[in-house]
């Protein structure tokens, strides 16, 4: 099952229900701060023994992991009538993770603002966003730019990918 649909399924709008969401209940996340209707999230990853790698540093699988639909469900929660997916994401590790580090994704207002444009005008949008990962001495560990493609349910394109309806 898609994860996507799986958080929609249950609304993912209580803590634990992303703090208890498969991929992510190993790796022991924490929701610090969710508010806005997505717009502005906070997570902590603790490095821990599921997240450390053999260099005891946080493994960047699991920064990866985390990261990876965090803007794809923000977005899936600001446009609900819209199929919502990752399209790419790069990660530039900055620093070493030596310690918890924490996930801070803010949904800059402009930018929100040029996606509803571009639904109403095109009906599908790929907007970018940036966010990081910080160590506990505020220090970015991970720079982190994702692309969201947003398109209508039961979208179809010419390379095959398709979005279901809506049952």
């Amino acid at each position: 099952m898609n994860p996507l649909r799986l958080i929609r399924l249950f609304g993912a709008r209580k803590r634990r229900d992303l703090e208890w969401f498969p991929p992510w209940w190993l790796m022991q996340i924490r929701i610090l701060e969710n508010r806005d209707q997505w717009r502005h999230l906070r997570i902590r990853l603790p490095l821990g023994f599921f997240t450390r790698n053999l260099g005891g540093h946080m493994f960047g699988g699991s920064q990866a992991a985390l990261a990876d639909p965090v803007a794809a469900i923000a977005c899936a929660h600001l446009f609900p009538e819209y199929s919502v997916w990752t399209r790419s994401m790069t990660i530039d590790f900055r620093a070493i993770g030596d310690s918890d580090l924490e996930l801070r994704f803010d949904f800059d207002p402009q930018l929100e603002a040029r996606i509803r444009a571009e639904l109403a005008e095109n009906g599908r949008s790929n907007p970018t966003f940036e966010f990081g990962l910080y160590r506990a001495d505020n220090i970015l560990c991970t720079r982190v730019i994702n692309t969201v493609a947003i398109r209508p349910k039961g979208y179809k394109s010419q390379h095959g990918a398709y979005t279901p309806p809506r049952a």
